[in-house]
């Protein structure tokens, strides 16, 4: 294939992309679904079946995403849903695994191993699906947070339970114990290296001095990649470091935001519509006609079945109502992460790893179909929908200053801020200091002097770097300090 062929194709790729996101919008289905069939309709006319190169890009894709889901995660908000989200990441992974996995070794005559294989591929929910199809609904913000941190959360037990299937089909030997405690080596280094990656990413941002401002957002994403490779490398699981490094660089006092998100966003959308059409290369729709059967009983068996009975032994004693446990069992999305993860037992030489990877297929588009275009209708009829979502930077576009001593900072106004009904020309502001836009309810404001500073309102200052921290505690406060613990003789 000629380089002008390969960019050509690349091109399409975007282009089809773009277009498929944009009619998924009108349609109600999730954009990957378009995405996926453009793939498929392009292998009529383009070879593809390189499965490494595939898993490459599916792997690096997650990576982009699953950091850019991680920043836009806000910690108040999931915090009190982690233990719920904990639980279904791991006990509900491996209970829809379980079941999903008998369901295989009947509906598709595989051996226990090779279904238990099938279960571990399908079992956990997708952050790429999640947060495309969540990210515009007015659903209620606990169940949101849920399936977010859910989603990005369970890969670990998806990815460490495929690839211990796998090691056991092919060395039967291998001890089920030796694994379980690789999965909760894996679990404690990602966490750990996640949070302390994430503190260093923030360190680095907000004291390098870069020529300028359009670099911040690759050094994120490098530390990003940095945090999955060292993770990996040394045994941990690459994939949940990423997740909790970019909630603790999002959570964070962070230089350059507005513009690290924004390329992120985009990155994010580019890199998704690129593994999707590549994941939809590698299957050819006659392929799927011959399990098609088989594909939806596996799929009623996930969706109906599988993944309810999960979420309801997860949830049992957490405060979730009946509708809210319908809800979250209803969306259990599939999407990128069964796919790449069907490309492992191909790789690995696995007898029946193509019929697999067909079968992956065929339930993540069923999901994505079915699941996906209903959850803001079935999230109506449960009556589980919240005021509507409000664009926060409605029209506010952020110039970075460059290598200049100013910038521009974005600083949330709560009820204990104590510049809370305060107007601009009583506040005693640094030097140099002035605040030049105020987002309220959704809207611009342009700052007067007379302009009274409300609860909820998001203010832009331009201000000194060295001010940064004298305009923030006029604003929003000091941070309380501890107070050292005195020890009676």
């Amino acid at each position: 294939m000629s380089i002008e062929t390969m960019i050509f194709l690349f091109t399409s790729m975007l282009l089809m992309g773009v277009l498929a996101t944009k009619f998924s919008t009108r349609l109600g289905l999730p954009s990957l679904v378009l995405f996926l069939l453009v793939g498929m309709g392009m292998n009529q006319f383009v070879f593809f079946e390189n499965v490494e190169i595939t898993q490459l890009i599916g792997i690096m894709a997650l990576i982009i995403i699953l950091f850019e889901g991680g920043t836009q995660t806000k910690w108040s908000q999931i915090k009190p849903i982690i233990g719920s989200a904990s639980i279904l990441a791991t006990f509900g992974v491996l209970i829809t695994s379980a079941i999903a996995g008998l369901a295989a070794m009947y509906i598709l005559n595989f051996s226990l191993l090779e279904g238990m294989l099938f279960g571990a591929i399908v079992g956990s929910t997708d952050a790429a699906a999640v947060f495309s199809v969540l990210g515009n609904k007015n659903i209620k913000r606990k169940l949101t947070s849920t399936l977010e941190a859910e989603s990005g959360s369970n890969d670990p037990m998806a990815v460490f339970l495929t690839v211990a299937f796998i090691e056991i089909i092919q060395i039967p030997d291998s001890s089920i114990w030796t694994a379980v405690g690789s999965f909760f080596l894996q679990m404690g280094l990602g966490l750990i290296l996640g949070v302390a990656l994430g503190k260093l990413t923030v360190l680095i941002i907000n004291h390098i001095k870069l020529d300028t401002a359009g670099l911040y957002p690759v050094l994120a994403l490098a530390m990003a990649s940095l945090t999955y490779i060292l993770t990996d490398s040394i045994g941990g699981s690459g994939l949940l470091a990423v997740y909790v490094m970019a909630v603790v660089v999002g959570n964070n006092d962070l230089l350059y935001r507005f513009t690290i998100l924004r390329f992120n966003e985009g990155f994010a959308w580019m890199m998704q519509i690129l593994m999707f059409i590549l994941l939809g290369l590698l299957v050819f729709p006659g392929q799927l006609l011959e399990i098609f059967w088989q594909g939806i009983a596996l799929s009623i068996i996930l969706m109906f079945v599988a993944r309810p009975i999960a979420v309801f032994l997860s949830l049992v004693f957490m405060k979730y109502n009946l509708k809210e446990q319908v809800f979250v069992s209803w969306a259990g999305l599939k999407g990128a992460v069964p796919i790449v993860l069907a490309t492992y037992p191909i790789i690995a030489g696995i007898e029946s790893s193509q019929l697999i990877f067909n079968a992956v297929f065929f339930v993540v588009l069923i999901s994505a179909l079915v699941q996906g275009s209903s959850l803001s209708w079935l999230a109506e009829k449960l009556k589980l929908t919240g005021k509507e979502k409000e664009d926060l930077l409605p029209s506010l576009e952020i110039i970075n200053l460059g290598t200049t001593d100013s910038e521009i900072i974005e600083v949330a106004i709560t009820e204990k801020s104590p510049a809370v009904d305060t107007s601009l020309i009583d506040l005693i502001l640094p030097d140099n200091t002035l605040i030049i836009g105020i987002i309220r309810e959704g809207e611009l404001i342009t700052p007067t002097g007379n302009s009274v500073i409300h609860m909820n309102d998001t203010l832009y200052v331009l201000s000194h770097k060295k001010s940064r921290e004298k305009a923030k505690a006029v604003l929003i406060g000091k941070k309380k300090e501890k107070k050292p613990k005195v020890t009676e003789a």
